[in-house]
């Protein structure tokens, strides 16, 4: 069995003959596996863990209010770049290309709404805030196609591509582009924690600061939540804070998502992962600790100029182990809430639930595209009509799992502002104008082909065949 140092200097050697990468990401996968080997787990002891205070994860509504002098909001607006992550695809949902060109509503896809909103902004205020997408090498080439239609646009769009990292075979810990694999399938992007190297390498970080830009918000190209907050902006030039994450407390539905606490006098992302085993059940009934993180991060752009270049950011490691072909591999990766404990003067913000409306599945896109919410100016607003502050639970089958075949199954997105939950598995057809209220199943029996009527109203009922109507 080799050594960890003979596995290294192996890779190493292999790594240098990789032709398809550049000499940046060669050293950055290097330092990456380094750090993997030497078993650098970072440990956390309970008996240091402190529930974070009010300053430390700010409530929302305790933010001071937004300046009423329009020069000071653009002066404000001036400071701030908009980072969305872009290099997921949509292959979940049974697309192709970049998840952010899925159609979300009225024909707009993720990437429409958020340059209408930014282009409002700049409008409004006169303020010039513009748009980066982190591409990784799985959308970088359709995103350049799709940004096109944008160039008339008030705004100024900029791409740049993380990390490309090869897989490494899990048998002999070498680079699976070294055995042949040199298509996509060879490659991984190494997770978001990879944003604030990739920002230097690019050269974008330093022409953003030549330019007088401060912050960056950056955020999932897919939570529709994720919008521009002047209040955030604005506490966090008064306070020099060089980091600040939105937390938003959990839900039932809500099982992923690390938590924030006090550390050694640093704040602290804590994945449940992280918590010793005898004291999980004591973790998940702290009150404090039950709110998880958005993954909207505002960060210092200096700030990440030092850290980037003094190495320092060296968060925890994610082993991510995968089959490529009968072969298995495995991807290590970072996530950039993680670097939270790096930053000075980092805190949280406790924000409205309405910051996080993330876009994972059709299950999400049924809520978008119903009555549940409308669009105003780019804007997805809840209807106020909903009384419930929690959204109805939705459950649909595998007949619905890929876009096509989830619009094809609705003749329109049925009514669901009176919903608690609904679950849909089977051969199920929707009519037009359907209303859905309080508990509903609609589970077909196997080869039955179960459509419901138009302006069908459905209340607190379990339907398994037409004569249940």
């Amino acid at each position: 069995m080799a050594t960890a140092t003979e596995k290294l200097s192996a890779l190493q050697t292999a790594v240098a003959g990789l032709n398809e990468i550049s000499e940046n990401e060669k050293s950055g996968f290097i330092n990456l596996v380094t750090r993997y080997l030497s078993g650098e787990a970072q440990h956390v002891e309970w008996s240091k863990i402190q529930t974070p205070t009010d300053e430390v994860v700010v409530p929302y509504d305790t933010l001071a209010p937004t300046p009423e002098d329009a020069s000071e909001v653009k002066n404000l607006l001036d400071k701030l770049v908009v980072l969305k992550l872009n290099g997921g695809l949509g292959t979940t949902m049974g697309c192709t290309g970049p998840k952010s060109v899925i159609e979300v509503r009225d024909g707009l896809t993720f990437l429409d709404l958020i340059v209408i909103q930014i282009e409002n902004l700049n409008s409004k205020y006169g303020s010039n805030v513009p748009l980066l997408l982190m591409n990784s090498f799985n959308t970088h080439d359709d995103t350049q196609k799709i940004i096109e239609k944008y160039q008339n646009s008030n705004i100024e769009i900029h791409t740049f591509n993380q990390s490309q990292y090869p897989r490494i075979v899990a048998e002999d810990f070498l680079p699976l582009p070294s055995k042949g694999r040199t298509d996509k399938d060879g490659w991984y992007p190494p997770g978001h924690g990879d944003v604030f190297p990739s920002l230097s390498n690019s050269g974008k970080l330093d022409a953003l600061l030549s330019q007088g830009k401060e912050y960056v918000f950056v955020a999932n190209s897919d939570n529709l939540g994720a919008i521009v907050d002047l209040q955030i902006l604005h506490h966090l030039v008064q306070n020099k804070n060089e980091y600040c994450m939105e937390v938003t407390p959990k839900t039932l539905a809500d099982v992923k998502g690390g938590t924030l606490i006090s550390y050694e006098g640093r704040v602290q992302l804590l994945e449940i992962a992280q918590v010793p085993d005898e004291h999980v059940g004591e973790f998940k009934s702290i009150e404090k600790f039950k709110i998880f993180n958005t993954n909207n991060l505002w960060v210092n752009l200096n700030a990440v100029k030092r850290l980037v270049e003094a190495d320092a950011l060296k968060m925890e490691i994610i082993p991510n182990p995968k089959e490529v072909d009968g072969i298995k591999v495995l991807q290590l990766e970072t996530a950039a809430g993680a670097a939270i404990r790096f930053f000075d003067k980092a805190i949280g913000i406790n924000v409205p639930r309405s910051r996080f409306l993330p876009v994972k599945a059709t299950s999400d896109l049924l809520l978008v595209q119903s009555d549940l919410y409308t669009l105003e100016s780019g804007f997805v607003i809840r209807n106020k009509a909903r009384t419930n502050p929690e959204n109805p639970s939705i459950e649909l089958g595998p007949e619905f799992k890929k876009v096509s075949n989830f619009l094809g199954r609705f003749k329109s997105i049925p009514s669901i502002v009176e919903l608690d939950s609904l679950k849909v598995a089977g051969d199920v057809w929707f009519g037009a104008g359907v209303i859905l209220k309080g508990k509903v199943s609609i589970v077909a029996k196997p080869d039955v082909k179960l459509e419901i009527p138009d302006g069908a109203v459905i209340a607190d009922k379990e339907i398994n065949g037409p004569e249940d109507l």
